[in-house]
Formats: C-alpha cells, sequence, structure tokens
C-alpha cells in the first residue's frame, strides 16, 4: 500500500561545492536553510536586512546591495524612541540612529563584496503582499510594529512581481556574471492574510518563479513549498503554530536539497562534518575524567585533519570551545 508520494527534486547542475560562496535573501525559512549550511562550514551570507518576505522588498534589497547603497537619517523614522529602518527587520533599530545607520551601512558594504564573489544565490519568496507607507507610497520590508492605520496593503500582481524579480536578475547577472540563482517558495502559510488569500499569494510566487525559470539560463526552483504540501503533508511536521515547519521537517527539506544540489565531494564532506557536529553537542556526565579527555583529543584530531585535508574550513569557533 501506497501512503505517501514520492518526489525526487530536480539534480542541481553544476553542483555546489564547499569552496562556492553562498548568498541567501528572503524569509524565515531562508534561514532555517542557511544555518544548516552554515554549520557544515559553507561559506555563508544571508539576510543582511534581516527577514524579508515579498519580492518587491526582496529585489530592493539585492539592488541595494549591488549599488553599494548608503543609508541617511532621512532613510529612517523614530517611532516610541526607538529608530528604525523600513528595509531592514528590527534587529537592526536602535535607541540611536547613528547606531542603525552604522549597522545597515556596514551590513550593506559586506553584503556588496560578499554578492560580487558568490558564486549561488538562493532567494526565498515568502509573500506575494507587500505594504506601502501611505505618507510615501513607499514599499516597506518591516512595519516595526507602526499602527496598520500608516500602511496600505495589497496583493502583488504577477506581472509587478514579474518585473521586479526580472529586473534584479539582470542586476545580478550583470553585476557577477558567474552568479547562479536558486529561486524557492516559502512552506510557511501566512495565514494572518487569510488561508485562501496566502493560496493566492504562494500560486502567484510559483507561476513567476516558473516564469522566470524558463526565461533565464543560470537560474534554478528547488521545491521545497511542494515537499512540504504534497511529500510530508501532515499536521505532526509542523510546529505547535500550525504554520512553520517543524525542525524535522527542516531537516527533511535540507536533505532532499543537500542529495539535489551538492557534488559528490560536498556530501562526503557534509557528512564528515556532521559527524564532528554530533560529537561537539555530545552531553558529558563526568567531566574532566581520562575517558573524556581522551574523547576531547579525538574530536581536535578529527579537526586538525580536516583543516589539513580542506584549508578553506574554520574551527576557530570550535576549537575555542574545545579549549575552554
Amino acid at each position: 500500500m501506497k501512503l505517501q508520494l514520492t518526489f525526487a527534486p530536480e539534480k542541481l547542475l553544476p553542483p555546489i561545492e564547499h569552496e562556492h560562496k553562498l548568498f541567501l535573501a528572503g524569509s524565515c525559512f531562508t534561514e532555517s536553510i542557511g544555518e544548516r549550511l552554515a554549520a557544515l562550514k559553507f561559506d555563508v551570507m544571508q539576510n543582511p536586512n534581516g527577514i524579508i518576505y515579498d519580492p518587491l522588498s526582496v529585489t530592493n534589497s539585492i539592488i541595494s546591495y549591488i549599488d553599494r547603497r548608503q543609508y541617511a537619517v532621512s532613510d529612517l523614522a523614530e517611532v516610541n524612541g526607538l529608530w528604525h529602518s523600513w528595509q531592514h527587520h528590527g534587529s537592526f533599530s536602535a535607541p540611536s540612529a547613528e547606531d542603525v545607520l552604522k549597522k545597515v551601512n556596514d551590513s550593506q558594504i559586506k553584503a556588496h563584496i560578499f554578492l560580487q564573489q558568490a558564486h549561488w544565490c538562493f532567494i526565498t519568496l515568502g509573500s506575494a503582499f507587500s505594504y506601502q507607507l501611505i505618507e510615501s507610497g513607499d514599499s516597506v520590508a518591516n512595519c516595526h510594529k507602526v499602527p496598520a492605520s500608516k500602511f496600505t496593503k495589497r496583493l502583488l500582481t504577477i506581472e509587478e512581481i514579474k518585473s521586479s524579480l526580472d529586473t534584479c536578475i539582470h542586476r545580478l547577472f550583470h553585476f557577477n556574471p558567474r552568479l547562479r540563482i536558486i529561486f524557492t517558495v516559502s512552506p510557511v502559510r501566512y495565514i494572518r492574510d487569510g488561508l485562501i488569500e496566502n493560496n493566492l499569494s504562494k500560486a502567484r510566487l510559483i507561476e513567476v518563479v516558473q516564469h522566470l525559470v524558463s526565461k533565464f539560463e543560470g537560474i534554478h526552483y528547488f521545491a521545497a513549498y511542494e515537499i512540504v504540501n504534497d511529500v510530508l503533508r501532515d499536521y505532526r511536521f509542523f510546529k505547535e503554530d500550525l504554520v512553520h515547519p517543524s525542525p524535522q521537517a527542516i531537516d527533511y527539506i535540507f536533505e532532499e536539497f543537500s542529495a539535489a544540489a551538492f557534488s559528490d565531494g560536498a556530501k562526503a564532506l557534509t557528512s564528515e562534518i556532521a559527524r564532528l557536529n554530533s560529537a561537539l553537542q555530545h552531553r558529558v556526565l563526568h567531566p574532566g575524567t581520562a575517558a573524556h579527555q581522551l574523547f576531547i583529543e579525538k574530536i581536535k584530531s578529527d579537526i586538525i585533519s580536516l583543516e589539513h585535508r580542506f584549508p578553506n574550513l574554520d574551527f576557530t569557533r570550535e576549537k575555542q570551545n574545545l579549549s575552554a
């Protein structure tokens, strides 16, 4: 009896290697994948603006990195004693405008440099709903809990999304000709928009991404949305809020992504690093014993071996923790 649909994501050619630089931008799902890539020692930069959801915000942020845009006080807003950037996550906010600008502009410069050197750009689209400030008409990536009366909310048209992403892709390929782009649509359901509205939003994103994949060379689609909704398809794979995929679901998606996207060499190396990470997370019952010291020395030896064979890997944090 068949109890589950099977689905194998399309193989990525050329595949991802550990030597590649991976740039990620988009929704909270981006963070889940980026954290796993970083834990496996891929060279990753994720969300220089913080988490962002809609296509206009994603494309505006990426183009700002290309242009090496520097923000000014006029780009910020002061609300209840905190200064915010409308294009950035609340983690950039601060009581001082100068502090916000330093964090924002430092991130812009780092993103410009990394994106110019990157081999892969992952773009995760979360929602086709966009928010605009009524006062200026500008699109915002984050409302910073400002009253809803200050914004208009609307569902972007397919043509608007196409135009925005098309422009972004042309700019990316001109800025970094070797870059390849992987699109995903976040499997997170935004029920605050309404269930029907969420499905309409996701449908528009998927349609536009498929259009872009067929139009451009060097663009790929990884079907994270379909894996969650058509393969896993069960609330036991969601968190208690019933909209965010559980850690188990994210692990399954990442396994599928690894199988489809990594080279054989990268797969072998990630297996080694995963075993090392598991050992590093081992809970020690009797620290300071001879057995524990032997365990620590074995981990250090494994790290030295990996560093010798793969000089680009950075285990500084792990070695510091072992020496603490």
